[in-house]
């Protein structure tokens, strides 16, 4: 049993995480970051919240590039070879859940 205030996690660095949850390999984790990500793509699907702030979410179909301001409530679901970063306006802290393992 857990209760997680999210508006109450800040990470020493930006990606900072905080694991929730793995379930059967699925892991759900809180990150706190103030920071771009890198572009990349995960090994599986990949679930993207945001609880708290705003995230510019850059992403990438058919080999172009598009953006989306995500705000707190809003969901990225980046299928299995979707390319994309986030940038976080700000600080951010955000929900993902994903394959254990996963960039």
């Amino acid at each position: 049993m857990k209760i997680i205030r999210p508006k109450q996690f800040t990470g020493d660095k930006a990606w900072q995480a905080l694991d929730i949850a793995n379930m059967q390999g699925i892991t759900t984790r809180l990150h706190w970051t103030d920071q771009p990500y890198k572009w990349h793509v995960n090994d599986g699907e990949e679930v993207f919240v945001v609880l708290d702030g705003q995230v510019k979410m850059l992403y990438k179909q058919a080999g172009v590039e598009h953006a989306a301001l995500l705000e707190v409530g809003d969901i990225f679901y980046a299928s299995v070879g979707t390319e994309h970063v986030a940038h976080p306006q700000g600080e951010a802290r955000i929900l993902v859940i994903e394959k254990q393992g996963s960039v």
